[in-house]
């Protein structure tokens, strides 16, 4: 192959493999025992065993969805559902097993916490093995703990906003989660308290033929603001591997969020994920999102828009090479007056990869003097890969102010020409248009917050080339 050809990644830090070494694995399937089994093994409380029960029979009524990529080769028979590793939750990284230890190590975790990071929690397979937080922090009366911790800590306040954001009937993935969820964050940050360093959470899946379905919940009270940084790993295996996490962000009046995310999923991976975000009067939610890796991707985060002068803004990228399809989007519902959404989709395929950006703007007839700006962009590296853009666009008033653009192209044969006249290799001229191309998305990720994060990117974009 030549050097100017397109190649996969080198994905040799993230293809870290250890023994299938856990504390107890589930049985593989979906039945009411698993999830009676489930809950007794994390000694949850009754309402939580009661609420998983009920979303399997909602899981069981409803159907796979048909409008978008085949995924009808993932088979729940075939899935453990969870797995805990053998450690329990540390506060100290000299406490976590070697073995886990050193994976997120070479991810980068522990240098990202010490040198930019408020707090870090980590999470192996189905169960968070370290969280910390800076000591400021919780004095500023922030709680940022494990999912389970928050249930049995603060059952009032996950009760009140626990799948309410995202309820188990949005569609079938998100029941199945509902059933299943193991592990996530919890994030709440009091009123008027700015947390002014990032806090992150890293999700690396090891052992074969499982799934992951942690939730994420985080509330920014009034006033408060809030950037929160997820990363997520797997290595590759020979049979199909599953993530339908779940993620609900409340962002209160005048608050402010930033979700930062970078999917690295493996390329036996089905990512289902579930992200949405409820934000109030002149309050704002920034999304920042890099899907990478995965076999399949079902992503689409989504901002409701329920206060006045609400703002929101989507960056994304998506990158898909030789058997993968990755359908990824954004959606966006405005619910009162003078709300605004600034919509930035990027894409790149390569090798016969597949990516498709499905959208949804909805300006309801409340949401008068609202403004939405949507452009979505693709590069298709060679003459073999799909690029889709499949918009919808529902707007009930004609008070409002609206754009969508969308294109598509190829790398220009005369651009390439001009870079090699200066004295570029044509693999050189190739890696800077792409560089160039992904520049905006990549430039929301600021080296300092997590040194990993950025190490995916560019073995997308570096690594792909050459």
């Amino acid at each position: 192959m030549s050097k100017s050809q397109i190649e996969d990644i080198n994905r040799n830090i993230y293809d870290i493999k250890n023994e299938d070494n856990y504390d107890f694995k589930m049985k593989k399937g979906l039945t009411r025992e698993i999830i009676e089994e489930l809950s007794k093994q994390k000694n949850e409380p009754e309402w939580m065993k009661e609420f998983r029960l009920k979303a399997l029979d909602v899981y069981e009524s409803l159907e796979l969805p048909t409008w978008g990529p085949d995924i009808s080769e993932l088979d729940m028979n075939d899935i453990a559902t969870y797995v805990r590793p053998k450690s329990k939750l540390n506060s100290s990284w000299d406490d976590v097993p070697e073995d886990i230890k050193k994976t997120f190590d070479q991810l980068g975790i522990p240098d990202a916490e010490k040198e930019s990071l408020a707090g870090v929690g980590a999470q192996y397979d189905s169960e968070v093995v370290y969280h910390s937080m800076k000591e400021e922090l919780i004095q500023q009366g922030v709680i940022y703990t494990d999912m389970e911790t928050a249930v049995r800590e603060y059952p009032d306040v996950v009760k009140e906003h626990f799948m309410k954001c995202v309820p188990v009937y949005d569609h079938k993935f998100v029941a199945l989660h509902g059933a299943v969820w193991s592990g996530g964050s919890f994030v709440y940050v009091p009123k008027g308290v700015k947390v002014d360093i990032p806090l992150q959470s890293y999700f690396r899946l090891n052992s074969p033929e499982s799934g992951q379905f942690e939730h994420t919940l985080i509330i920014v009270d009034e006033g408060a603001s809030l950037h929160f940084i997820e990363g997520c790993s797997a290595p590759k295996y020979n049979k199909v591997n599953l993530h339908a996490g779940c993620v609900e962000l409340y962002v209160k009046d005048n608050a402010y969020l930033r979700y930062s995310t970078i999917e690295n999923w493996s390329k036996n991976m089905f990512n289902l994920n579930t992200k949405k975000a409820i934000v109030g009067k002149n309050a704002k939610m920034e999304w920042v999102t890099g899907s990478f890796g995965s076999k399949i991707s079902m992503l689409y985060p989504m901002s409701i828009l329920n206060g006045e002068n609400a703002k929101t803004e989507f960056t994304g990228i998506s990158f898909a090479g030789k058997g993968q399809n990755l359908d990824n989007g954004f959606k966006v519902v405005h619910n009162a007056k003078n709300t605004s959404s600034l919509v930035n989709a990027k894409s790149i395929s390569k090798d016969g990869g597949k990516c498709t950006y499905r959208s949804l703007v909805r300006i309801t007839p409340n949401a008068g003097g609202s403004k939405s700006s949507v452009s979505c962009e693709s590069l298709m590296l060679d003459d073999i890969s799909i690029s889709d853009t499949i918009p919808v666009n529902d707007i009930e008033t004609d008070d409002v102010i609206f754009s969508h653009e969308a294109k598509i192209g190829k790398i220009s044969d005369k651009t390439i020409f001009y870079l090699m006249s200066r004295g570029l290799s044509e693999e050189d001229a190739k890696a800077m248009i792409v560089r160039g191309f992904a520049y905006p998305i990549s430039k929301e990720l600021p080296v300092e917050y997590a040194v990993e994060m950025n190490n995916l990117i560019n073995l997308e974009l570096e690594g792909a080339i050459g």
